[in-house]
């Protein structure tokens, strides 16, 4: 298990990123979910916890085939996919993955949100007592990210709001900026296979950086596009995104917006193991049907927050390398060449831009 803190500062409130959060998870899902792939919505309700209160419950399904390297894809399942479970109780969210043909894989992030520059060191002090974790600060001005996903409208050394004015962010503006907030995260991960687990673990992280790089970056780029929203306008705004990013993702041949819309008024797309009528086979594939000729549709039950679940907060699909990879180390009984390319740059351009200031803690119990 390897576990780490990451705080992000933002150039807004609390308040405001609530708004921002979900805008920008459900656009940048949506974007992502081409060539039939990406992440679909299996569910997205209110939920009460007796400790917690009032939240969101979302249950996704995040499709990698085509983020394998090309020599493992020819073993890998056809319909392989990571499942994120969320609990959104703002400004403090829990989220879990897993994968289903990776039992011993898993990503735990508890996440709490607090107006200030990330100088509360005590945050998880209650949550994790007893536990060394290295403290890594995000800067989404300063730090880099992978080429392939750079923009320059979503860079905010570049990007100026027009609603709000801020923008052109500089090095050292998280000491003078405002208003300003933090996002704590707490990442555990955990891969517990002998003689893979400390490279995969720090390979997961590394990933799961660049992913809180990328996001936050976003969030405060599309400003402009959510700061007038209310909770009920981003919910709707939710809610067609994940319409029309499920229809995507079950669709290969929907494209273009009126392809989508016109699709979504006359079939439900759905993806599940799905029993044939006529033959009596059961087999995994996207299966579209008018809304005539569908079935009962299967029925999603939230379910309650698990006393081991500790940690949370929504994620990218960005982070599916990490993910991927981690699978195909349990079919390949050549570890050290797998590991020797983990290591190494790969064609998905992958940079670990910016630096850390790491502070190692190591909480006793009182």
């Amino acid at each position: 298990m390897l576990l780490k803190e990451y705080r992000i500062c933002m150039p807004l409130t609390v308040d405001e990123y609530k708004i921002g959060q979900l805008y920008m998870i459900s656009k940048h899902s949506h974007e992502q979910s081409d060539r039939g792939e990406g992440v679909e919505v299996v569910q997205n309700e209110p939920f009460e916890d007796p400790h917690h209160g009032n939240g969101q419950f979302t249950e996704k399904r995040v499709y990698l085939n085509s983020k394998l390297p090309s020599w493992a894809r020819a073993v890998v399942p056809k319909i392989f996919y990571v499942t994120e479970k969320a609990w959104n109780y703002y400004p403090y969210t829990i989220t879990e993955y897993t994968c289903s043909f990776l039992p011993k894989f898993s990503i735990h992030i508890e996440t709490k949100y607090e107006d200030n520059k990330g100088s509360n060191d005590s945050i998880f002090d209650s949550e994790a007592k007893d536990l060394e974790r290295e403290v890594c600060f995000i800067d989404i001005a300063c730090d880099e990210i992978p080429e392939r996903y750079y923009k320059e409208s979503e860079d905010p050394k570049h990007f100026k709001s027009e609603k709000t004015g801020r923008g052109q962010l500089r090095e050292g503006w998280r000491d003078n900026h405002q208003p300003i907030m933090c996002s704590y995260k707490l990442v555990t991960v955990k891969f517990e296979v002998w003689g893979l687990q400390t490279r995969v673990e720090q390979f997961v992280h590394k990933v799961v950086r660049d992913i809180l790089l990328i996001g936050h970056r976003q969030a405060f780029a599309w400003v402009d596009e959510w700061y007038d929203m209310t909770m009920d306008d981003v919910r709707e705004y939710e809610k067609n995104m994940h319409e029309q990013t499920n229809i995507k993702v079950c669709n290969q041949h929907s494209s273009t917006v009126d392809d989508i819309e016109g699709h979504a008024q006359t079939s439900v797309c759905r993806l599940f193991k799905a029993r044939c009528p006529p033959c009596g086979k059961q087999s995994w594939k996207p299966t579209c049907q008018p809304l005539e000729m569908r079935g009962p549709q299967p029925s999603v039950k939230t379910e309650p927050l698990p006393e081991t679940v500790g940690k949370g907060s929504p994620l990218h699909p960005v982070f599916e390398w990490a993910v991927s990879v981690t699978w195909v180390f349990q079919i390949f009984p050549f570890f050290s060449g797998v590991t020797s390319w983990l290591t190494q740059d790969t064609e998905s351009g992958i940079l670990w831009g910016g630096t850390c200031q790491i502070a190692r803690t190591n909480h006793k119990a009182a």
